[in-house]
């Protein structure tokens, strides 16, 4: 007896086969150089170069399925060339996108230059094109393995009947990831609302650092010592932190120095801005000393300057710092916090001039 399933290849159909594949290749090979010469003659070809394995691999299956027709093929293997063919396409059309997506976001990273000083349009549209580029990844693979599971009857068959009966299933696994799903829904939030940004200053949990990464579950704070912070999507929306760039990469820095309340506030004023104003690091925008505060044994003097982003401004603050510091130790010491005591015996009690008196 004769096995139906049986698939009579003769040398001439494996030879068109064979041909039909040899085409392809070389079909693709051919229009992809040309089209990648007139594309580099205009701009930066991004994109034909992610585009290529999954385009090739694509024009092959087409090949083959059309020279598999003048195959007589018997009703099993014919079956599993046709759940198998539509998987791989599904499979290669996903990987085709995901490839075109890949792409669509360098050219828009390549666009938007986060070396400039006052990069926050740049920084804006990195975050918001990595948030939706990993949103979009997500529901590409899901689409993907839906469609590679359609292709197969009999898993069809059974998807319908455990959704049908899978309730509580569902619940608990709802239940359960009620946190992923959380942070997944705040990440979307995120790349419109941009409360962040990539390479913001932000403090969080009392920690100074920069956003280095943005997923959709979770944000990489760059501590200034190198560690990484690793917080949840959702805690940008629903907890309060300090983001110093939120409008704009210029920052406001500031200086803490506690004199003594006889010192001359106006010649330590001239110094700070004398100061700041030599330092290649000032921007030109903002430099005032103010008292702050008073207290019995000391004045609080605050200095306000400006610098062009976060790490300039830090190191600004430092230099005058020690500058201010160095003028206060070396041509203004009487400007130094003393401490003033008053000691008392026998009913007498000397004052800071010296003087003495009689306690109550």
């Amino acid at each position: 007896m004769t096995d139906i399933s049986m698939t009579h290849i003769t040398p001439m159909a494996a030879l068109s086969i064979g041909i039909a594949v040899g085409v392809a290749f070389l079909l693709h090979w051919a229009i992809y150089g040309v089209a990648l010469r007139i594309v580099r003659a205009r701009m930066t070809p991004l994109l034909l170069p992610e585009i290529f394995q999954p385009t090739r691999w694509l024009v092959v299956l087409m090949a083959l399925a059309g020279g598999l027709k003048s195959i007589e093929m018997g009703p099993r293997v014919e079956e599993f060339w046709s759940i198998g063919s539509k998987m791989i396409f599904a499979l290669l059309v996903g990987w085709l996108v995901l490839r075109g997506l890949r792409a669509l976001r360098s050219m828009i990273e390549h666009k938007a230059d986060m070396s400039v000083e006052d990069n926050l349009k740049a920084r804006r549209r990195h975050t918001r094109v990595r948030i939706l580029y990993r949103i979009t990844q997500s529901i590409v693979a899901v689409l993907v393995i839906a469609m590679m599971l359609i292709a197969i009857p009999g898993v069809r068959a059974v998807g319908v009947t455990l959704m049908a009966s899978a309730g509580l299933v569902g619940l608990a696994v709802g239940a359960a990831a009620q946190p992923a799903l959380k942070n997944l829904i705040a990440g979307i939030q995120m790349a419109f609302s941009e409360p962040i940004r990539l390479d913001d200053v932000v403090i969080v949990e009392g920690e100074w650092g920069r956003i280095e990464d943005i997923t959709l579950t979770y944000v990489v704070v760059h501590i200034w010592d190198d560690r990484r912070m690793v917080v949840p999507v959702s805690y940008f929306l629903e907890k309060p932190f300090q983001n110093w760039t939120t409008k704009t990469s210029d920052l406001l820095g500031t200086i803490f120095l506690y004199v003594d309340p006889t010192a001359d506030v106006e010649r330590i004023r001239a110094k700070f801005i004398e100061v700041t104003g030599a330092n290649a690091r000032w921007d030109k925008r903002v430099a005032i000393l103010q008292v702050t505060d008073h207290r019995a044994d000391a004045l609080e003097l605050r200095g306000l300057l400006s610098a062009r982003n976060a790490g300039i401004a830090f190191d600004l603050r430092c230099e005058v710092r020690e500058a201010m510091l160095s003028f206060l130790r070396t041509d203004m010491p009487e400007a130094l916090v003393r401490t003033r005591q008053r000691i008392e015996a026998d009913g007498l009690f000397t004052t800071p001039s010296g003087a003495e008196g009689r306690a109550p």
